[in-house]
């Protein structure tokens, strides 16, 4: 749990400076800091789809996994948990709490180091991976905030709760995924991690929290074809 729990202690920190430093920034510069994380994430996300070895398991997997997603409203559930903290912590009724706590947990929690960072972790602890994914989401959990406020302080407690039970559950984790299927996860996140840019940088509204069962899918897809010899 050690990476986790620096993880969750750089976001709250990176989150806590940047709104503070929010009411100093003028709107022009906190809309340069949220196209540049947008930007990042484009690039990021782009990098890890291209992984892939065969796009017909990313494509399912999204396909399948969004529509699950749709079926069970996973996109309005996490709005309704940051509306729900937002009601109880704020008064401000045009506040981007929610939008803030939503991005944020999306993109500290989609990617290949959230996954083997936190396997890695909880089987030998290394938690080397998970400290450089800590560096990364300090800076954009202050960049985030300062755009958006205290939401994403909040996304600690995702970060908490996701790769602690990540680490904890190390054993059977890693148990069950084959290096293909983390390849195919891979490659899915980084679909997510690219919506989550064209999202940030005002282009899409893409409901991104819907396709999260895809992650799950992707590897269940490479579990069928190694099953029937492709």
């Amino acid at each position: 749990m050690t990476g986790t729990l620096i993880n969750t202690a750089t976001v709250i920190v990176g989150s806590t400076v940047g709104t503070f430093l929010r009411s100093r920034f003028p709107d022009r510069v906190r809309q340069m800091v949220m196209w540049g994380v947008g930007l990042i994430s484009l690039v990021i996300g782009l990098q890890m789809s291209l992984t892939t070895k065969n796009i017909l398991v990313v494509l399912g997997s999204l396909l399948v996994g969004g529509i699950i997603g749709e079926l069970v409203r996973l996109h309005e559930g996490l709005n309704r948990v940051g509306e729900i903290l937002q009601a109880k912590l704020t008064a401000e009724k045009d506040s981007t709490f929610s939008k803030g706590f939503v991005t944020a947990s999306l993109l500290f929690c989609v990617g290949p180091m959230t996954i083997l960072g936190s396997i890695q972790d909880g089987l030998s602890g290394d938690y080397t991976l998970l400290a450089t994914k800590s560096i990364l989401d300090g800076f954009a959990s202050l960049a985030l905030a300062a755009s958006t406020g205290w939401g994403v302080l909040f996304a600690a407690l995702t970060v908490l709760v996701y790769q602690g039970g990540l680490t904890l559950g190390a054993g059977l984790v890693k148990a069950l995924l084959t290096e293909p299927m983390i390849a195919e996860m891979t490659a899915t996140g980084g679909s997510l991690i690219l919506a989550i840019g064209l999202n940030l940088l005002d282009l899409t509204t893409i409901r991104v929290a819907n396709f999260l069962p895809a992650l799950i899918v992707a590897p269940m897809l490479v579990g069928l074809l190694q099953l029937f010899g492709s």
